[in-house]
């Protein structure tokens, strides 16, 4: 009896839990028929533009889904249940948890701590690695040292070219858009004179290499030669020189101030040339002295190189043969050797050396405007372009070029130091580079902290025999900028 009692009573539960399942199937039934016909009255009082079949399907589809989401949360409570149950009993053995409750995220489940820690420790991994590497970066370039020492502001408009005195007194000279050129003390920054003799763009200064004259190149079509006398004011002490040469944030256009900068208190001006030199029938883009100084070069944008004897003013040679307007020009520094560039992608090399005759080769190694090309002290000519390249040559083998340096704006005038072969590259984008003859990268001058050109960079001059600035800047942001350059840092990070 016993065996059979039992059996009894565990076929009436089963037969209970049958019949509470089919009660719960014919509920859900029940609800799902109210549904529908909930759906079809909801169809049938609402405007839409929409198949009533498909309008049908819709909301048979939103009904799944809020089941499914009714489920869900049906498990939920149940589980926050559950987790209070063994919080509770937790707390009854003595083990407490601070912060207990579910709402305040205390308690998480095992999947999503492990989450949390695997995020955390990709977060931590990332930091650290990021952080050597600006770290080592840092250490890197604060050994080679680039800073600026001083800045030379009066000029009213962009400045194009710029240039250091072969004797003494060493000044700076600048040539300006504002159809002036200015001598400047390197040590103070202040101005020491003035030339106001062109009409037109100041676009051009080179000093002789023995006298105290000065030669520019003017938009009026012409080239002067004017001879200065400067007396150097008593030198003041130098700013802090604390800069890092590091890829430095920039800074917006707009702290620059829009007004006009106020011209040099007391400074003396020349207003007439000693020689004007007049055979350009366009703007005069660039001269320069050849050897000994006897002759100068200019170069035009009517598509001629002249070259003048500076005595008597005459021209002496028509260098002609570019397709378009010349962009500048370069005299070799011990040899009659010039150089001129042009916008048709091509510079040219003219040979004087040989008093009877003349020849010249021409050069196509970039795809864009020649802006610059200047020898150095060796046998090599650096060309620069708005390709966005420099290329080192060698006199002696012109087919392909022995470097070529790829940056990520257009170059302007570049310069090459005498004793240290460093190229200084101006860039458009307002940067200024340092590189090897070999192409090795070795600097960027800063532009953090207010510091740098604002504007774009137009050319560069190296003095390597001034202690104070050894590398100069100008650009159109109406200012010329004297840095000093650790030259023996830079070379022993290469």
């Amino acid at each position: 009896m016993p065996v059979e009692s039992g059996s009894s009573a565990a076929a009436r539960q089963a037969k209970q839990k049958r019949k509470s399942h089919s009660l719960s199937i014919r509920r859900t039934n029940s609800t799902e028929q109210d549904r529908s016909g909930l759906q079809r009255d909801m169809l049938e009082g609402q405007d839409s533009k929409l198949p009533l079949s498909l309008r049908t399907n819709l909301l048979d589809l939103f009904s799944q889904i809020e089941r499914e989401f009714e489920n869900l949360y049906l498990e939920n409570i149940e589980l926050r249940r559950e987790i209070d149950q063994l919080n509770d009993r937790l707390a009854a053995e003595g083990h407490a948890f601070e912060g207990s409750d579910l709402t305040k995220g205390a308690l998480k489940t095992k999947a999503s701590h492990s989450t949390s820690q695997l995020s955390q420790k990709l977060k931590t991994t990332y930091k650290a690695s990021t952080s050597k590497i600006v770290s080592s970066f840092k250490a890197t370039t604060s050994r080679a040292v680039c800073q600026l020492v001083r800045e030379y502001v009066s000029h009213r408009d962009g400045i194009w070219d710029l240039s250091v005195t072969r004797t003494q007194p060493v000044v700076l000279g600048t040539a300006s858009a504002d159809h002036t050129a200015m001598l400047w003390s390197i040590e103070t920054g202040k101005c020491l004179l003035k030339y106001l003799g062109h009409q037109g763009s100041v676009n051009s200064i080179k000093f002789h290499p023995t006298e105290q004259m000065a030669l520019t190149a003017s938009g009026d079509q012409t080239a002067h030669i004017w001879r200065y006398m400067v007396q150097l004011p008593t030198p003041q002490p130098v700013a802090d020189l604390t800069t890092p040469c590091e890829d430095d944030l920039d800074f917006s256009d707009k702290d620059e101030a829009d007004g006009e900068l106020e011209g040099p208190n007391d400074c003396p001006s020349v207003r007439v040339a000693t020689t004007t030199l007049r055979s350009h029938q366009g703007v005069v883009i660039a001269a320069d002295w050849l050897v000994g100084g006897k002759q100068v070069v200019t170069a035009s944008w009517d598509r001629a190189a002249n070259l003048y004897d500076v005595e008597t003013s005459e021209l002496v040679h028509s260098l002609t043969g570019h397709d378009q307007e010349l962009t500048h020009c370069c005299t070799h520094p011990t040899q009659r050797l010039v150089v001129t560039s042009s916008r048709d992608t091509t510079f040219r090399l003219w040979d004087f050396r040989d008093p009877s005759i003349h020849s010249v080769n021409v050069f196509q190694g970039h795809t864009d405007t020649v802006t610059s090309a200047v020898f150095t002290v060796g046998d090599n000519v650096v060309s620069g372009s708005d390709d966005r390249t420099v290329k080192v040559w060698d006199l002696k083998n012109m087919r392909s070029p022995i470097a070529t340096i790829r940056t990520d704006s257009a170059v302007n005038r570049i310069s090459v130091s005498v004793n240290q072969r460093i190229i200084a590259l101006p860039h458009d984008n307002r940067q200024v580079r340092l590189f090897d003859m070999s192409g090795v990268r070795l600097a960027r001058l800063p532009r953090s902290n207010r510091q740098g050109h604002r504007r774009m960079v137009c050319c560069s001059a190296w003095c390597e025999d001034n202690a104070t600035c050894n590398l100069f800047t100008c650009g159109f942001d109406r200012q010329a900028i004297g840095w000093n350059i650790n030259i023996p840092a830079l070379l022993q990070e290469k």
